[in-house]
């Protein structure tokens, strides 16, 4: 497993924030607690010949 570090914002308190993506797995969902304001984030992120192409971060 390769795991890449991406940025996004957290959609409840806006500030940046960084985690590790798989981009040897197409397509993930997960759910991970944001480091500054502890509420729960669901990822949906997509990855496409070893890269991401994109990551949406919504309330859970």
């Amino acid at each position: 497993m390769n795991e890449e570090e991406s940025e996004v914002d957290c959609p409840y308190c806006g500030e940046g924030i960084t985690i590790l993506v798989d981009p040897s797995v197409s397509r993930q969902t997960y759910i991970e607690d944001c480091s500054v304001c502890c509420r729960p984030i669901q990822f949906v992120v997509s990855c496409e010949d070893g890269a991401v192409v994109s990551i949406e971060a919504g309330k859970s």
